[in-house]
């Protein structure tokens, strides 16, 4: 065996090309920030950007500026949420498709919150927040139930099926209840489509205490992740308490996707797409797999932010329809990559 070929060399020429990876990643980030600054209905030039950003609100150009940091900001942490709950999502249920919307998870919190408005007069962002995460944990404990019904258990292909049903019964569901209510239906419809405009620091606040819980949980799963990627029979054997990993898991991305969806709507998409480019540049190991998900999924949603607001100028499109352009595509080649049997 030559040097060249030995475990030894190959460990250290891995932890090198991540560490390499890692300094593109932040790099870009701070690129896809300034974009998301700087560009849009009206385009600001560095020196506002910096007297906007220090409160130095005295021009138009300067007060657009201060509107777009927190709308930055909560794209930032919506894209992190989203992407690090799909590679999460992914690696509890062994699943290529799993993603916060396929499986229904983003559709069962709009529908939570839909219900909480319409039919209990709901109007503060923290009922909204809560009221989203229990409606994403029932979502993903019902989705996860039908999928393991039957000989096989959650198989990928059950599972994406029962949360394609569960999300078209969802959405449909949600419209029903908002269409004889005129007063909020112009409201929870332009909700459902998935934004991070009109974003404020006030609004973000009550949602990062949600956020930090469920970015904690995540990160601390992934150990257990590699463990359950090997199957359930050698992730016992090695001495993981199976239902217990799958559950602290599944407790924080539903924790990343209620918080996510209540301020921002259900953005579809993400999830399903970061993960599986961050196993490309980073591999399999979840305790790289899972921070390379968080701010990758940023970079993609600030940068659809962005376009959405380039390309129909004077207006915009909402984040939401920009992923679902980009992650359709992306759903489609996963679907034929893989034959229907193997999923």
């Amino acid at each position: 065996m030559t040097a060249s070929s030995s475990p030894e060399f190959v460990v250290r020429t891995l932890r090198h090309s991540r560490r390499q990876w890692l300094v593109v990643v932040l790099f870009a980030l701070l690129c896809a920030s300034g974009l998301s600054v700087s560009l849009g209905t009206r385009d600001v030039v560095w020196a506002d950007i910096w007297a906007g950003a220090t409160g130095n609100t005295e021009t138009m150009a300067q007060a657009v500026v201060a509107v777009r940091v927190p709308r930055t900001v909560l794209a930032v942490l919506a894209g992190a949420a989203l992407g690090l709950a799909g590679a999460v999502m992914q690696g509890i249920t062994r699943n290529p498709l799993a993603d916060p919307g396929i499986l229904g998870v983003n559709a069962g919190a709009a529908m939570a919150v839909a219900i909480g408005i319409a039919w209990f007069g709901m109007d503060t962002l923290d009922a909204y927040i809560w009221t989203a995460i229990s409606g994403a944990g029932v979502a993903a404990c019902f989705v996860y139930t039908i999928g393991s019904m039957g000989r096989g258990g959650a198989t990928p292909l059950k599972m994406a099926l029962a949360g394609a049903a569960t999300s078209i019964a969802a959405v449909s569901f949600t419209i029903a209840i908002i269409l004889p209510r005129n007063d909020i239906a112009g409201g929870i419809r332009m909700w459902q489509v998935g934004g991070v405009g009109g974003a404020t620091f006030e609004a973000i606040l009550p949602c990062l205490p949600f956020l930090i819980a469920g970015v904690t949980l995540s990160l601390l799963s992934a150990r257990s992740l590699n463990l359950l990627a090997l199957g359930d029979e050698a992730a016992a054997g090695l001495g993981a308490r199976i239902a217990w990993a799958r559950a602290a898991a599944a407790l924080g991305a539903i924790l990343l996707c209620g918080a996510t969806t209540a301020i921002c709507g259900p953005i579809g998409f993400v999830g399903l797409v970061v993960p599986h480019v961050c196993r490309v540049l980073v591999g399999v190991d979840h305790r790289w797999l899972l921070p390379f998900s968080a701010l990758t999924g940023a970079i993609l949603l600030i940068c659809a932010d962005v376009v959405g607001r380039i390309i129909a100028r004077p207006s915009e499109l909402d984040v939401g329809i920009v992923t679902a352009f980009i992650g359709a595509p992306v759903f489609i080649w996963i679907v034929r990559q893989r034959r229907v049997k193997e999923l």
